[in-house]
């Protein structure tokens, strides 16, 4: 069954995979929010980027297999590919980065 899973130029199911995986995350962060599961509160964040980081993934592994079999979708899924990455950029600058101090030197 996986002979080909990463073959995402002639095969999809990859890309439906981290789909189902980001609507598995986002059901959760729902799930989280929850009283009965006030304990696990914390995980709630890192659900919410975990479910955009499946996401863009399977909608970049669903362009990637667009642009050789539908190149018409593929033109219209482009302008939402960079919306999404912009949205997750913001997301993990907004809740991970905000407060931290960011350094570039290395040594």
């Amino acid at each position: 069954m996986s002979d080909k899973l990463f073959d995402i130029k002639n095969d999809r199911r990859l890309s439906v995979y981290l789909y189902r995986m980001g609507f598995g995350l986002w059901l959760l962060y729902i799930l989280l929010g929850a009283h009965f599961l006030h304990k696990f509160i914390i995980y709630r964040t890192h659900c919410a980027v975990m479910c955009a980081f499946f996401m863009v993934f399977g909608l970049s592994a669903s362009m990637y297999y667009d642009y050789y079999h539908n190149h018409g979708e593929f033109e219209q899924k482009k302008k939402w590919l960079l919306i999404s990455y912009l949205l997750l950029a913001g997301v993990i600058y907004f809740l991970i980065l905000k407060d931290k101090p960011f350094s570039f030197n290395l040594f």
